[in-house]
């Protein structure tokens, strides 16, 4: 069988487009360090070796965007307005991998609400999944694979078929043999913030953090 040639860049695929309803109010511009919680997802990722990055946002698309203000003008950053976001977050998957499909043969999937996810562990994961040449790659916690996650282009046609509140966790379960799992560094930090208590958390952990 002939070898198949993959190019080496990697785009990144960055959801933010929920409804927030276990916060109560909108996830996405919550504060954070003088910024919003999206835009610190969104500087991250531009800061890291990622090629391309797609945000997609949904609920109230346009007031994120005006609040992102000149961080949407970097050369690397597109913004999709995924206006099916109430269908579940595969929605969103599904637009994001849509817009990099012909112009990147890898993917990376990550999430706004998860804000101590550095550039240095998306870096960390790019070179590991590159090197190992697996389809798929994710952090390895434990046993078990967490996001960040990225994709080979031959797994692109299945993302785009999920449907309702399933992410990309469901092919990582399928195909769990050919997953590349990265240990990351000891500062590594995967939480998500889903209600007021996470965010008071993270808020008090970041103020522990800016002492040390």
């Amino acid at each position: 069988m002939k070898r198949v040639s993959f190019d080496r860049k990697v785009a990144g695929v960055l959801l933010a487009a929920g409804a927030s309803n276990r916060m109560g109010t909108l996830k996405q511009l919550l504060p954070v360090a003088g910024v919003t919680l999206v835009e610190r997802a969104l500087t991250t990722a531009l800061k890291s070796r990622l090629d391309r990055l797609v945000l997609v946002l949904g609920h109230r698309a346009p007031e994120i965007e005006t609040a992102l203000g000149g961080v949407t003008r970097d050369p690397k950053l597109t913004v999709v307005h995924n206006r099916r976001y109430r269908e579940g977050i595969s929605s969103s998957l599904v637009a994001g991998i849509r817009e990099i499909d012909h112009s990147h043969d890898h993917g990376m999937i990550l999430l706004a609400d998860m804000p101590f996810i550095d550039h240095d562990v998306i870096n960390l994961l790019i070179e590991g999944y590159l090197e190992a040449e697996l389809p798929m790659g994710a952090i390895k916690i434990g046993t078990r694979a967490a996001h960040p996650v990225v994709f080979r282009r031959d797994l692109f046609v299945e993302l785009k078929t999920l449907t309702g509140d399933v992410g990309a966790r469901s092919l990582l379960k399928k195909y769990n043999d050919r997953v590349c799992l990265i240990t990351p560094g000891a500062g590594y930090d995967g939480r998500d913030i889903d209600n007021r208590e996470d965010y008071r958390n993270f808020q008090t952990d970041l103020k522990e953090r800016n002492k040390a």
